[in-house]
């Protein structure tokens, strides 16, 4: 029924919770897949010791795609290694609305792993915007997409030349095929560790300039962007 896919780059700090948040679900994957992009820590490792299968990715798209060929499944997810599971009926619920809604690829709104007002402000910010735009322009963040097998194979899964945003990209060309919505039964946890990284307003202004750039140019196949794969863990500074 439902395969599960995490690429992965250096995420030995991340990747246990995940894990174990999945062992939890009241509904279990037939797999996990860690699609990894040459990790010099502990990730395959770990990996291997919750029972996931660990194969060689690249950039995310890439290897979601690496990923997606392996599984069988009618049902794909792909979720990021330092998103976490917290609902134990996450996968209960968000299967089981994909299929009575009939949905060809779905999300959910995000809420970040974070005390700090100002974090939950942008995130139900971007949740407000997403939901508004819907199937029109539609926007599917990477660290949780849902999708059946058949319609990733039809449009050929993630573009790998697209470098910055490839996941919006993803969700264009899907929903040309099938049907695209928000999942109404559940959030996805997330952790705020690139904007504590490199900064709030930075992030914004970003991913405003992407969205701008997805309108006007179309997909981001450049890394103008700056944008890096693989968890450097953020170092605060001396006072």
């Amino acid at each position: 029924m439902l395969t599960i896919v995490i690429p992965t780059k250096n995420e030995e700090a991340f990747l246990p919770k995940l894990l174990t948040s999945i062992r939890k679900q009241t509904f279990q994957p037939d797999k996990v897949i860690v699609s990894d992009a040459g990790s010099t820590d502990r990730t395959c490792e770990i990996a291997r010791s919750y029972g996931a299968e660990v194969i060689e990715g690249g950039l995310p798209g890439a290897g979601r795609n690496r990923g997606a060929a392996q599984a069988q499944t009618d049902l794909i997810l792909f979720l990021d290694a330092d998103v976490e599971l917290r609902d134990p009926e996450f996968l209960e619920k968000a299967v089981g609305e994909m299929l009575e809604r009939k949905l060809d690829l779905a999300t959910c709104d995000v809420f970040p792993l974070s005390d700090a007002v100002v974090d939950h402000f942008l995130h139900k910010a971007y949740n407000t915007y997403a939901r508004a735009w819907g199937s029109l322009f539609p926007h599917a963040p990477g660290f949780c997409m849902f999708v059946r097998r058949d319609a990733h194979k039809k449009i050929g899964g993630f573009d790998e030349s697209v470098l910055f945003c490839e996941d919006h990209d993803y969700a264009h060309r899907l929903k040309r095929v099938g049907e695209f919505g928000f999942l109404k039964a559940t959030k996805i946890p997330v952790s705020i560790r690139r904007l504590d990284r490199d900064g709030r307003i930075q992030i914004a202004m970003k991913y405003l300039a992407a969205e701008l750039h997805l309108a006007l140019i179309g997909p981001i196949r450049h890394n103008k962007f700056n944008y890096t794969f693989g968890h450097i863990p953020f170092k605060k500074k001396k006072p």
